[in-house]
């Protein structure tokens, strides 16, 4: 699972602790419905992706359907694909939509799709953004900003168990003993290819963690650059996942572009109290890590600035020390899940509340 599948996972589980029952509706080509315990996943068939956006005809029926039995819908932005569907069906319940980030690359395609962006955006009753961060720089945002929230995200550190011993000890022997993270999906604008480069003719090792669309190419600019000191081991289960977190020297990011909005693997990363590197891009990157206090912030797409920040963590162990304590407790007093949660649950409540007085 991605960053937006784990949020709502821990939307939804916490919530059913404060006595919020959830359905969750996407599009997938496995269509077969999964029972978390706590809430259901309902997946209606996928029929066709444009511009890496999902359409489903089935899922039209399926959300009326599920729509007629809640008190409240949330949708996750963007997912032009959503707001067709929120119009469509004309269902008349409060709503709210998280706004995960602009979109950025689709640059032509936008301009058909902004009027049906800005009617979406206007008829749901809250907007959530993220991070303060992404709200300052948000064209989009800024325009309906007396109705945008910030509720940060969160997890759950209860969720992440001690990896075993002999999970610690392969992951040791294979690796080594020293080593720099990432973990997500290989996309276009998590900027690998900006640390691929930063590599280059240094001592440093990194560890590639996850799958996606520039995989081959990443591959293939390690081989031209002849990199002995990266590693891609492709997505991994979670106890492979945390026993890299344990055992990592500290966690890189180097996203490039406003595509990337919060980055969960940075709350992973400060979580297990580790160093953070990224990039400023004018987001939530910059909001879960502050340069100097968790870690380092660098100019964005600027490879010799990447790997300065690299030697100076991998040198300095104090440094690594106390950038990595002052993230753990900043994501204690920000990012745990229950913050995010208590948050969600009270603004889903004042929604119905106020629906229910009218």
């Amino acid at each position: 699972m991605g960053g937006v599948e784990e949020l709502i996972g821990q939307i939804c589980s916490g919530a059913a602790k404060r006595g919020v029952s959830s359905d969750v509706l996407t599009v997938s080509d496995d269509t077969s419905t999964v029972d978390f315990g706590d809430h259901k996943h309902y997946r209606a068939k996928l029929d066709v992706m444009v511009a890496s956006s999902a359409f489903s005809m089935a899922a039209f029926r399926r959300f009326s359907e599920l729509a007629q039995h809640a008190d409240l819908i949330h949708y996750h932005f963007p997912w032009p694909f959503a707001d067709v569907v929120h119009f469509a069906t004309r269902v008349r319940k409060p709503s709210i939509v998280t706004y995960h980030s602009d979109i950025v690359r689709q640059k032509f395609l936008l301009q058909f799709y902004r009027p049906l962006r800005d009617r979406f955006l206007s008829s749901v009753d809250k907007i959530v953004a993220t991070s303060p961060n992404y709200l300052a720089t948000s064209d989009v945002l800024q325009r309906f900003k007396d109705k945008v929230e910030i509720i940060p995200i969160g997890l759950d550190p209860g969720s992440y168990p001690a990896p075993s011993e002999a999970k610690l000890k392969a992951w040791r022997e294979r690796i080594g003993p020293k080593f720099f993270l990432f973990v997500g999906n290989l996309r276009y604008y998590k900027g690998l290819h900006i640390l691929l480069d930063a590599l280059q003719g240094t001592e440093f090792k990194a560890v590639i963690v996850g799958a996606g669309p520039v995989e081959n190419e990443l591959r293939q600019q390690a081989a031209r650059l002849q990199l002995d000191n990266v590693e891609f081991v492709g997505p991994v289960d979670d106890e492979d996942k945390i026993a890299l977190l344990t055992l990592c020297h500290a966690l890189t990011f180097p996203s490039h572009l406003r595509s990337e909005a919060f980055g969960i693997s940075l709350l992973e990363g400060a979580m297990f109290g580790k160093p953070l590197i990224t990039a400023e891009i004018g987001t939530g990157t910059s909001y879960v890590n502050v340069d100097g206090e968790t870690g380092l912030v660098v100019p964005s797409n600027d490879p010799q600035a990447l790997r300065g920040a690299m030697q100076t963590v991998w040198g300095d162990e104090a440094l690594c020390q106390r950038l990595g304590a002052a993230g753990r407790a900043r994501f204690e007093r920000m990012f745990t899940a229950e913050h995010m949660v208590d948050a969600y649950v009270d603004l889903y409540r004042r929604l119905t509340d106020a629906t229910a007085r009218a």
